[in-house]
């Protein structure tokens, strides 16, 4: 490598620090290559598997909540956590609108029956916090509701923590710039328009009311038991390695001895089988090499 890209390379790295700035402990974040970057995601979700391994051999029960603007990121980083993790002991739940009879019944009632139960992770992709955000904003409740919400809530979070399920929040903060980049690709992507509602078009119009919501919200939310954590989301990549790491950190897990496998000799009996031919088969349209 020349002098000059050298020196071109390590100004290019040096302002991306910069704009990310040190975190909370004094540290300046590592610079890596997306190709690192995948190495990183599959050693932090080997974490994940062993995080997962002794949630279920202590009978712990874990709650996740992602909550952010629309297009921060929250699906994706719910799928690098989830993707490598056994789906019987960890669920991914977003709840849709809720239906006429959900309405008439205690807010939070929905969502704790989607509770995790021991040896169980759960991530919510949306929470109960939907009536700080969306619920208030869009004027989908009422104002005495709202006020409900923000004074039941954190003794919700602080009765959960008391019998013994782990409450971790997360908000992934986006810029303005960066969520219009989003949208815009989003609506020229054929496999990505499906995530475009009228609603989160809509929401852009609403910018500031949503800043005004989630501050308020995180006033009256963040407390010890349960505090909210603020990752900067503005790289997808970047936040989901953070993010990963950081959760990671905040269960206690141990690092299980490993399980011994035994595989059966195959079964030798004589059968005749009927001709393949006479079967369906999917054609052959392609051949990876």
């Amino acid at each position: 490598m020349s002098k000059h890209k050298k020196s071109s390379k390590q100004n290019k790295d040096s302002n991306k620090v910069a704009r990310l700035g040190p975190d909370l402990v004094g540290r300046t974040p590592q610079v890596i290559s997306k190709k690192q970057y995948l190495k990183e995601l599959e050693n932090l979700q080997v974490e994940l598997v062993k995080l997962q391994e002794w949630v279920q051999a202590t009978g712990q029960r874990v709650v996740v909540i992602f909550e952010g603007r629309d297009t921060a990121g929250k699906g994706g980083s719910i799928r690098r956590i989830a993707e490598a993790l056994n789906p019987r002991y960890c669920r991914v739940v977003a709840l849709g609108v809720p239906s006429d009879r959900e309405r008439t019944q205690w807010y939070f009632q929905r969502y704790v029956n989607q509770l995790p139960a021991a040896g169980e992770i759960l991530l919510f992709d949306r929470s109960w916090y939907n009536r700080a955000g969306v619920e208030k904003v869009m004027g989908f409740c009422t104002e005495a509701e709202y006020e409900e919400f923000l004074f039941t809530c954190p003794q919700i979070e602080r009765a959960l923590v008391r019998t013994g399920i782990q409450v971790i929040k997360y908000w992934l903060s986006i810029s303005d710039e960066e969520q219009e980049r989003r949208f815009r690709a989003r609506m020229t992507d054929p496999v990505k328009q499906w995530k475009l509602s009228p609603m989160d078009l809509e929401a852009r119009a609403h910018w500031v009311d949503y800043a005004e919501a989630k501050d308020e919200m995180l006033l009256h939310t963040d407390i010890a038991e349960a505090p909210w954590f603020v990752v900067d989301a503005e790289d997808k990549k970047t936040a989901r390695l953070n993010l990963i790491s950081h959760l990671l950190s905040q269960i206690p897990y141990e690092d299980l001895p490993s399980k011994e496998f035994v595989l059966a000799d195959r079964q030798k009996r004589a059968y005749q089988r009927p001709p393949i031919e006479d079967q369906n088969w999917v054609p052959k349209r392609f051949i990876v090499e």
